[in-house]
């Protein structure tokens, strides 16, 4: 049965997937989301057997039920092949009593690759079923990981342009490395004079600016996004959930039925609310516990009900996390609202006006099963060290923050239910931080000597990912005011 899709805000109802996809944010400024999230209908023992591919598209076809078996199964096997450096796609790794799901193993080094690895494939094939005759162009905030993974997803794909924005100084030195040097004729990268909100917004505005659009459309153009905002992200994610679980139970290191906690690293919120989408499908996780660093928006959210980014914005270790506005976290409002669209809008106008906006007990209680927590740098870097000394294995500056706050949740609740960390990032693509954390103290070699440090002390080849950037020459010097992404955008496009 075909799924359609409608706006978290109420201006657009009984879209496709393809055409949700292909847009990539509603017209109205909301989000797409599923009239229903649909059940698995394939059991767990039958998902144990599964390849990752297998589970992808046993997973996505449920959601994206205007694309073709044909089209689909295109999709999985171009976007989950050689260019990860792992068989089974997401390892996931036992270490010190948890399971770190490895989300990494793609080429830029990222949970990102996971789900821009496909969008690609995606949007093309929805270019194509919609009779799109305007040239896609790729609007991206990032706080350092999308960026890299939308280009090497979007690099020379015809029929598209993919430009992101990200924070100037807000990014780790690879993060930014691997940006500057992306290849492909069709991208652009500009660093911005402000935060990751701060881009954020700016992509958000230029989506609403009815206008510009237009002008755009004019010159044959039109926008759509790789960020999780687009549901093309989304439904990606929920699989490796699924996948994980799989694997747990074909490994014997859980019954057929047994609830599992997840424990994310969290900034924008689609990582963990994917998470929420596998346990509506009908997945037996427990606890979604939400990991935030020093810039603990949602961890004060969850305790209190009151969203309020009004605060100072903290550049952190785990900069992927520095995010003071949650786009995803609206899908969640909008369903603890019971899907009601005008109730949802008013709540976003009063975040956009006021900075704010305070959920009701009756919406808290459709959202028991997120549990807040937080990490800041000392908390993180005690647990890399800790759990390094004691099992061998090496975590990053995020996953150090989830599995901080998933050892807290067990020690805080006495809730002893087995729990899967997602492991968001190779520690190569922080490697200062994650020395720091090692040695105690900073760290006085440049990246690459550290880079070649932490290979030699943890055993872990360098990524190939990590060895390309080492001589690769910039190719990106763009720098604009938080104000001028429009001008911007402009110039790159020749308008």
């Amino acid at each position: 049965m075909a799924l359609s899709y409608q706006s978290t805000r109420g201006g657009q109802q009984g879209v496709t997937a393809s055409q949700a996809i292909l847009q990539g944010l509603a017209a109205d400024g909301g989000l797409f989301m599923p009239t229903e999230i649909p059940k698995l209908d394939v059991s767990l023992s039958q998902l144990a057997s599964m390849t990752y591919q297998e589970t992808a598209y046993a997973v996505m076809r449920l959601f994206l039920t205007d694309y073709t078996e044909e089209e689909l199964k295109s999709c999985i096997s171009k976007a989950y092949d050689s260019k990860f450096d792992t068989e089974e796609i997401a390892p996931l790794v036992k270490a010190g009593g948890m399971y770190y799901l490895e989300l990494f193993h793609g080429k830029t080094i990222a949970f990102k690759d996971m789900a821009l690895s496909i969008l690609p494939h995606l949007m093309t094939t929805a270019a194509a079923k919609n009779h799109a005759d305007k040239e896609i162009v790729i609007l991206t905030a990032t706080s350092g990981d999308t960026g890299k993974a939308a280009m090497a997803g979007f690099a020379d794909v015809p029929g598209t342009r993919i430009i992101v924005f990200y924070p100037k100084n807000g990014v780790s030195p690879v993060q930014e490395l691997q940006m500057r040097t992306q290849k492909g004729a069709n991208t652009s990268v500009v660093a911005i004079h402000g935060n990751f909100d701060d881009a954020q917004s700016g992509v958000k505005k230029l989506f609403g600016d009815g206008e510009f659009n237009c002008l755009l459309g004019e010159k044959g153009f039109q926008f759509s996004s790789a960020n999780s905002i687009n549901i093309g992200r989304l439904v990606p994610q929920i699989v490796y959930y699924v996948y994980a679980y799989a694997k747990l139970l074909e490994n014997q290191e859980i019954a057929e039925g047994e609830t599992i906690n997840v424990a994310v690293p969290t900034g924008n919120f689609g990582n963990i609310l994917a998470a929420y989408f596998a346990k509506e499908m009908g997945l037996p996780i427990g606890r979604l516990i939400c990991a935030s660093n020093d810039n603990k928006v949602l961890y004060d959210f969850f305790t209190t009900g009151t969203y309020d980014r009004n605060r100072e914005f903290i550049l952190t270790n785990s900069p992927s996390m520095d995010i003071l506005i949650s786009s995803n976290l609206e899908r969640l409002i909008y369903l603890s609202t019971g899907c009601d669209a005008a109730a949802n809008a008013r709540l976003m106008e009063e975040l956009s006006a006021d900075g704010r906006y305070t959920v009701t007990e009756a919406m808290r209680e459709k959202m028991k099963d997120f549990w807040g927590g937080f990490a800041g740098w000392e908390e993180d870097a005690g647990e890399i060290r800790r759990v390094f000394e004691d099992t061998g294995y090496l975590m990053d500056t995020h996953t150090g923050v989830a599995s901080y706050v998933c050892r807290r949740y067990s020690e805080e609740t006495g809730d002893q239910a087995k729990c899967v960390v997602a492991s968001t990032a190779s520690p190569y693509k922080f490697s200062r931080s994650v020395m720091e954390a090692l040695k105690g103290s900073q760290p006085e070699a440049d990246e690459f000597q550290l880079i070649d440090q932490m290979s030699a002390l943890s055993g872990v080849p360098v990524p190939q990912a990590v060895e390309e950037i080492r001589s690769a020459p910039i190719r990106h010097n763009r720098e604009c005011g938080s104000g001028q992404m429009k001008e911007e955008v402009a110039d790159i496009l020749g308008l």
